[in-house]
């Protein structure tokens, strides 16, 4: 719960707009060392406080507001780094735009949700490398698919013989990029054994059937060791597998379906989990096989079965115990 000074910070690359709630107080300062020290001395001057007593509403902005964060949190300064898509759902109607005006529509925010919006922890460090290691990955992958791509496409246009050395070329493209993946997998995997209690979990993950290397870091780095998320329900909705009802009086009565607004990237990986793991047997095969007979959607079932991995990642991880498949059991 906020009980100190609120104060809302619009965040952008050169600059930062910040309104004082109490003082209805607009002004700005550079985005940068000096610009900060300037903002805290502005608002303990305007609201006679210590730097202690001010709590900042600023939007997670990725890199611009990446070293306020860490200036803030080096002064022990209290400050709720937030969603900006929350925010954006949050503002309700509004006509024409402007950095100030959304600095003050954040310490509004701030104030509205004052009684269940928390101080914002700086990650590790670690943390944040792992972060920028998965989002290199990332883009690596679209390269190499774009190549792989663009191979394919030589192939069908050209005559044989055509195209040899531009194939030659995005074949030692991808072989390298290819290189390159494995590259930062290792560092990933050297970082997250070098954490205390990470490389534990790793192993308790996967000894859960379907889950691979890959979906193993997605899943450790996601959820911070599982400090971010605690309830595996909570982490199925943020993920876009958890369904929800929809219905509204006698009019609308719609089947229970998932929401689109969900981390895409761990969604798809666990799609190819659930869809591995039913090839093997076990309960999930049977489960699968089961529910075809009964004439289930198929894409229903694979949803289920998504949620079942995801239960059993934090059931190994709460209970620190791998886990047995009983069905193969005898």
């Amino acid at each position: 719960m906020i009980t100190n000074e609120i104060v809302g910070i619009d965040v952008s690359k050169v600059k930062l707009d910040l309104y004082i709630l109490r003082k209805k107080y607009c002004f700005t300062v550079n985005n940068n060392t000096s610009g900060f020290n300037d903002l805290i001395d502005v608002c303990c001057t305007r609201l006679n406080c210590t730097p202690k007593n001010l709590f900042f509403c600023f939007e997670n902005t990725g890199r611009y507001s990446r070293l306020l964060s860490f200036f803030l949190s080096e002064k022990n300064v209290q400050y709720a780094m937030v969603s900006a898509l929350d925010v954006k759902k949050s503002k309700g109607l509004l006509r024409g735009k402007s950095d100030r005006k959304d600095a003050k529509m954040l310490a509004h925010y701030a104030k509205q949700r004052a009684e269940y919006l928390s101080a914002t922890k700086l990650q590790l460090p670690e943390v944040s490398q792992l972060r920028q290691l998965l989002n290199l990955r990332n883009k690596l992958l679209k390269h190499r698919t774009a190549y792989k791509s663009s191979l394919k496409d030589l192939l069908d246009i050209y005559r044989v013989g055509e195209s040899d050395f531009i194939r030659g070329i995005q074949h030692f493209m991808v072989d390298q990029i290819t290189k390159e993946i494995k590259v930062v997998e290792q560092r990933m995997d050297d970082i997250i054994a070098s954490i205390p209690g990470w490389s534990v979990n790793v192993k308790l993950i996967r000894s859960v059937k379907g889950i691979g290397p890959v979906l193993t870091r997605v899943l450790i780095i996601s959820t911070e060791n599982f400090t971010r998320f605690s309830d595996p329900k909570k982490f199925a909705s943020y993920v876009g597998i958890a369904p929800f009802e929809y219905s509204s009086g006698s009019s609308v009565n719609g089947r229970m379906r998932v929401h689109p607004c969900a981390n895409k990237q761990i969604k798809c990986l666990l799609n190819i989990a659930a869809m591995s793991v039913i090839q093997y047997d076990g309960e999930y095969k049977s489960y699968y096989e089961r529910r075809a007979k009964a004439g289930k959607n198929n894409m229903s079932t694979l949803n289920v079965i998504r949620n079942k991995l995801v239960h059993r990642v934090f059931a190994v991880v709460r209970n620190r115990k791998p886990y047995v498949d009983k069905t193969l059991i005898g």
